[in-house]
């Protein structure tokens, strides 16, 4: 092979080994970028499948937030909340009571009352015939025979009775002149006797009657035209006379070995106070004030109740109030309870409430000489509260987990009542002598001034005393009239 020839094969050669470079090349830069773009299709599907638990995971919570906003809302049957706060009255779906087993309506046995005649009747009418019904006989000389007798009750027109105070004077031998006086409670040329006002107070405290009513019953029962004013002046006259008995009151129950308190608002020219009760078994000490804080109980109990179980609700000024012990309302927790089952079919709520439903039949079956022992089923239930504060919640469920570190601070009043005979589960009678100031202001709309409440109040203390003592409230504001 001549040189030339050499040359052009090397360049040939040259050529395609050339081509073979570039097209290796080509090759590892197309698999280079395949396999960047495979690592980029990668983490897209990363990034997207990361996109997709996010967006799975927020889903999820807004499903629950849904189903909770959607949940049933705190009413009177299912919280602490009062009626008159139930948004248009719905209907009752539940209930803490339980069935008796017992027929509806008066049972087999049950003492009755009937009207009865009197054996003294006041008017007696005779009526005897004149004549014979078959032949027509005279018989008004023919002696007569009692068959039947009936009685009508009635009431009859009242009218008012104006007694006329005299004072006379006498002068004696000796030239002195002496003059008779006149009785305590007489002292205008004219006015309202302590009847009188012993009616309005009962009618105003006891039966809610608005003033302009009070004001149309005298007129048209009594025949008694009497103001608004003038009932306002009369009202506020009683109030200071019974001031004594309503501060008796105050000491009665501070010396009470068990005093339940509560407080309830009330609208007084328009602007919310508070209404506040201690109460014991044989008296019911109601007050007025702006605040529901401390300063209310401080004010009225500086010294607290020493020697008192005090039974209230959660509110932390009861709470802390100083007195022997405290007792928590459970029927304010199972209220609460039922309500955080219908929100978050909480298992634990149903058995916290089944718990506190065996201590109320536990209650029901000690015998009074046996508190201070030893009692299985009460250790047992106490075992009961210290497992479910022990037990952790769902955290979703935060209001069952609010409930139980509230119970977890307050342990410690849940079963005070397990421990003291004369101890109630439940501050229901203190609920009952508050609950009166609704129905009044529901009939006779808000206070005008505090003046009016304050008078209420006392006047009310004294009703609700004389209820728990089976006396008759007209009797004891005529007692206080006649000081």
């Amino acid at each position: 092979m001549d040189n030339t020839n050499f040359q052009l094969l090397l360049k040939v050669l040259e050529r395609e080994s050339s081509a073979r470079i570039a097209a290796e090349e080509a090759r590892a830069l197309d698999n280079s970028a395949r396999s960047a773009e495979n690592r980029k299709f990668q983490q897209t599907i990363e990034d997207l499948n990361k996109t997709i638990k996010q967006l799975n995971d927020t889903i999820g919570l807004l499903l629950e937030e849904n189903r909770l906003l959607k949940g049933p809302k705190k009413n009177s049957n299912n919280s602490s909340i009062p009626p008159s706060k139930d948004p248009n009255r719905p209907n009752r779906t539940s209930s803490l009571r339980k069935s008796s087993g017992k027929s509806s309506g008066g049972q087999t046995g049950h003492d009755g009352n009937t009207l009865q005649m009197c054996a003294t009747p006041d008017v007696v009418i005779d009526y005897s015939p004149d004549f014979c019904n078959c032949c027509g006989f005279d018989l008004i000389d023919q002696p007569a025979k009692l068959t039947s007798r009936r009685q009508v009750v009635d009431i009859p027109t009242i009218t008012p009775v104006y007694t006329e105070h005299r004072v006379f004077q006498k002068k004696c031998t000796c030239g002195h002149k002496t003059s008779g006086s006149f009785p305590n409670g007489v002292a205008a040329p004219i006015s309202y006797g302590a009847q009188t006002s012993a009616v309005i107070a009962y009618l105003h405290t006891r039966q809610f009657v608005p003033l302009a009513r009070i004001s149309e019953f005298f007129t048209s029962v009594y025949h008694m035209p009497i103001s608004q004013g003038t009932i306002c002046g009369i009202l506020d006259r009683l109030a200071k006379k019974a001031q004594p008995a309503f501060e008796l009151i105050k000491q009665v129950v501070c010396k009470s070995s068990v005093v339940g308190s509560d407080e309830t608002g009330v609208k007084v020219n328009g602007e919310l106070n508070w209404i506040w009760t201690w109460q014991s078994q044989k008296a019911t000490y109601i007050t007025f004030s702006p605040s529901r804080g401390k300063q209310t109980i401080h004010g009225n109990f500086p010294e607290g109740f020493d020697n008192a179980i005090l039974v209230s609700d959660c509110l932390a000024s009861q709470l802390g109030t100083k007195a022997k012990g405290h007792q928590i309302c459970t029927a304010h927790l199972l209220r609460e309870l039922l309500f955080l089952q219908e929100k978050y079919q909480s298992n634990w709520a149903d058995r916290f409430a089944s718990m506190l439903l065996s201590s109320l039949e536990l209650k029901k079956n000690i015998p009074i000489d046996t508190y201070q022992k030893h009692i299985k089923e009460r250790s047992d239930i106490e075992s009961i509260l210290a497992c479910l504060l022990n037990e952790k919640i769902d955290p979703r469920h935060v209001e069952v987990l609010t409930f139980q570190k509230r119970i977890i601070k307050l342990r410690d009043y849940i079963f005070t009542f397990l421990y003291h005979s004369e101890v109630p589960a439940e501050n229901n009678a203190s609920e009952r002598a508050i609950r009166n100031i609704k129905v009044k202001q529901k009939v006779s709309g808000m206070f005008k001034a505090d003046t009016g409440v304050r008078n209420y109040t006392i006047f009310r203390s004294i009703a609700d005393t004389c209820i728990k003592n089976t006396q008759c409230i007209l009797n004891a504001f005529y007692t206080v009239a006649t000081l």
